[in-house]
């Protein structure tokens, strides 16, 4: 993998890229893409008057014994101090100095033990901001001979003696603005760019806020193969993991870093693209332009192709075979359920029809015996088998008509009396 690193520029509003980097991964496996960061490592600002500081430092061989001297500081909330009562009334800083950003250092009546190299340190303690400005001043006794130019390094200022001279130290960014919310100024996004795709047009993965509220775009599977553990902003990692590795998540990965209170905006660019196991397996690249497939692996996917693996022949047959025996199967499971439910209506409307007439019969046989009112005359069974049609016949005559009682003796009686 290659290496490419940018320092970081306060004074561009854009964010800096500090790292680029190609990572390579097997197909399956987890890869992570590391973003870390010490400077986002925030803790609460406690002490907000004593944060913000700038100091003066002078470097100079006059006496002979090259050290550095501490000359003034002063802190955001408080006032500049002069630490040497040579100079308490000679030098100072202008007091609105964290207003309007500019520290310039103004010593009075220049004597020749003031020649040396000058610092002007800003210090955000915070938000782990450190820079240095670095002049150096020459003193004449010659007016014509003073002025101001660069050698290269840093600025060098020709003074007279006796003379005031100003050492421009001007800051005018965003670190030494007033401090807002903590928590809404401190945030990290992951995006994905797929190949072909411009950068414009990148796809947002997750956002996360330093007080812990955090979002995940796309699709649910996206969601969950990718993902930034939950320290993240106490440990200063802000490592992106995406488990179950495939071909689809080729692209370029960026890493955004965001303190808009203090000014920090860095990124880190990553190219991820994915190999194959050790193993045989052919490639073939399918494109949605109806194009032959070529079996050649090395070929650069665009963002319309998709990666298709095919096994081997024999196997592929098997796979299509079992298809077809599925498929089979589940009309035959069919078939045979539409079989039954059609017999078990047909049996339920084959027992209705039989009840119904069945009920039918009950009522006329009921209604036979019920109009046949011989109970009280029968004395004797009435045998079929009889030994002439004359019995048969008064055997018919009984069923049919109830006895008559005939009495012989009324008649014969009232033919006597007449």
């Amino acid at each position: 993998s290659s290496r490419l690193s940018v320092p970081a520029d306060a004074s561009n509003p854009e964010s800096v890229v500090v790292s680029v980097l190609n990572v390579s991964a097997a197909l399956a496996w987890q890869a992570v893409l590391p973003c870390k960061s010490y400077r986002m490592v925030w803790t609460q600002d406690r002490l907000n008057d004593r944060q913000r500081v700038v100091h003066w430092d002078l470097y100079s061989s006059y006496y002979g014994d090259n050290k550095v001297e501490r000359l003034c500081d002063m802190y955001s909330a408080g006032k500049q101090r002069v630490y040497s009562s040579y100079n308490k009334g000679r030098i100072f800083m202008p007091q609105n100095a964290f207003t309007d950003g500019n520290f310039s250092l103004v010593i009075k009546d220049v004597a020749e033990s003031d020649g040396g190299i000058y610092s002007c340190n800003l210090h955000h303690h915070y938000c782990h901001l450190y820079e240095t400005v670095k002049i150096q001043l020459d003193i004449t006794k010659k007016g014509k001979e003073a002025k101001q130019y660069w050698d290269g390094e840093k600025a060098v200022l020709v003074a007279l003696q006796g003379s005031t001279v100003t050492l421009p130290c001007v800051n005018r960014n965003h670190i030494w603005t007033e401090r807002h919310s903590e928590e809404e100024q401190q945030v990290v996004h992951w995006d994905r760019q797929p190949p072909g795709v411009p950068h414009d047009r990148a796809d947002r993965l997750i956002d996360l806020y330093a007080s812990g509220e955090r979002r995940s775009y796309g699709p649910l599977f996206v969601r969950r193969k990718m993902n930034i553990t939950d320290t993240a902003f106490a440990v200063g990692d802000f490592s992106l993991r995406i488990s179950e590795l495939e071909s689809a998540d080729e692209g370029t990965y960026s890493c955004h870093l965001h303190h808009h209170y203090c000014g920090l905006h860095e990124r880190r660019i990553y190219q991820v693209s994915v190999t194959e196991p050790v193993r045989e397996k052919k490639v073939v690249n399918l494109t949605t332009h109806n194009t032959a497939p070529a079996v050649d692996p090395s070929v650069v996917r665009g963002h319309n192709v998709i990666n298709v693996i095919i096994p081997e022949s024999r196997i592929h047959f098997f796979q299509q075979l079992g298809y077809i025996l599925a498929t089979l199967l589940l009309f035959l499971v069919l078939l045979i359920i539409v079989v039954l439910v059609t017999r078990k209506r047909r049996q339920r409307g084959y027992e209705y029809n039989v009840k119904k007439y069945g009920e039918k019969d009950v009522n006329l046989k009921e209604f036979t015996v019920d109009t046949t009112d011989l109970t009280q005359y029968k004395s004797e069974d009435i045998r079929l088998d009889y030994k002439n049609n004359i019995l048969k016949e008064k055997a018919e005559q009984a069923r049919s008509f109830p006895a008559k009682i005939i009495d012989l003796d009324k008649d014969f009686r009232k033919e006597y009396c007449k």
